[in-house]
């Protein structure tokens, strides 16, 4: 076989693996930049090199044959590897650059991670960043991100995972709404008020709490059934309900700070720390790897950095597009 063709069958075996991981053409020939015709095309030409079929074509759903999944099972980590190592040699270069793909929740990225970037795509030109919205636990590996911003309070074992800061979670209300309603000076006193929740798997809403004594919380915690007029699974919109005077609403700090510092939200029962509702940590995920580019340690650095004394009340919540 002529040198020309054996290289025209690496690439295509590689987008392969691609469409394996992606599921479809047209999230496949998006990974790769090219089009969803020319995705088609380079599978069509591998099947004809290798006289048999690799891919089973429905109307809904791409799968491969049993030879398909076979040649990636066998290839997949080859080219793993080739990107690893390719990734070692430009970071050789001393710069971070490079497209980085970054996944992250949708009220922690429009609230406090876009009003960061600007200063980081500054700071590093030669570096390129796609973030994703979204509130699914993404497949890193298979989806294609680099790495991927979680709220949460354990990590996968399968994955590597620095702790960029602490948050907490806190009780807000408009002076509005507690001009009407007496502010509550213990959890039990939220059975008479309008609770803002984020629902939950139970049938009834319930918020934890432990008292804060000083400088330290107590470990005996007292748990209130709540009810109210509205809930949502997105703190921004808690946080906005809870500004409009609807009621009283529970959301993490990122959510809070900028009506906080700005006076349209106060802190309810502050001598009471909220558990279990929201995690108590944001991390930076990315799979194992044995090499992490440039562009990744100097993200997360740039976020460790603006984090490290709590988070910014930058944005215009008033004006927000939907």
């Amino acid at each position: 076989m002529e040198a020309k063709k054996v290289e025209l069958l690496w690439s295509n075996i590689h987008w392969l693996v691609v469409l394996a991981q992606q599921g479809s053409y047209t999230a496949a020939a998006a990974r790769l930049g090219v089009s969803k015709a020319a995705m088609s095309q380079h599978i069509a030409e591998l099947e004809r090199a290798v006289g048999v079929p690799l891919v089973r074509r429905t109307t809904r759903s791409v799968r491969l044959t049993e030879a398909g999944q076979h040649l990636v099972d066998e290839t997949k980590s080859s080219f793993e590897h080739i990107a690893d190592s390719y990734a070692g040699i430009r970071d050789l270069a001393g710069v971070p650059r490079g497209l980085l793909r970054v996944t992250a929740p949708v009220a922690l990225s429009r609230q406090q991670l876009v009003p960061q970037l600007a200063g980081f795509l500054r700071s590093h030109p030669q570096v390129r960043l796609e973030l994703e919205l979204s509130d699914r636990l993404n497949s890193l590996a298979v989806e294609g991100f680099d790495l991927a911003i979680r709220h949460s309070s354990t990590v996968p074992d399968t994955h590597v995972a620095w702790k960029i800061c602490e948050t907490r979670s806190v009780l807000v209300a408009s002076r509005a709404y507690l001009r009407r309603r007496p502010a509550p000076e213990a959890p039990a006193d939220l059975a008479g008020h309008d609770c803002l929740h984020y629902p939950r798997v139970q049938e009834t809403p319930a918020w934890t709490f432990e008292a804060i004594r000083g400088s330290r919380r107590e470990r005996q915690r007292v748990t209130v059934a709540v009810a109210g007029p509205f809930s949502a699974n997105n703190s921004e919109a808690l946080r906005d309900a809870a500004m409009a005077g609807l009621g009283i609403a529970l959301v993490p700090d990122f959510s809070a700070q900028a009506a906080l510092e700005s006076g349209k939200l106060v802190e309810v029962l502050p001598s009471w720390s909220p558990v279990g509702s929201f995690a108590d940590a944001l991390y930076a995920i990315r799979p194992y790897a044995s090499h992490v580019p440039m562009a990744v340690s100097a993200f997360v650095g740039f976020l460790r950095q603006a984090w490290a004394n709590g988070f910014v009340a930058t944005v215009r919540t008033e004006s927000r597009q939907p």
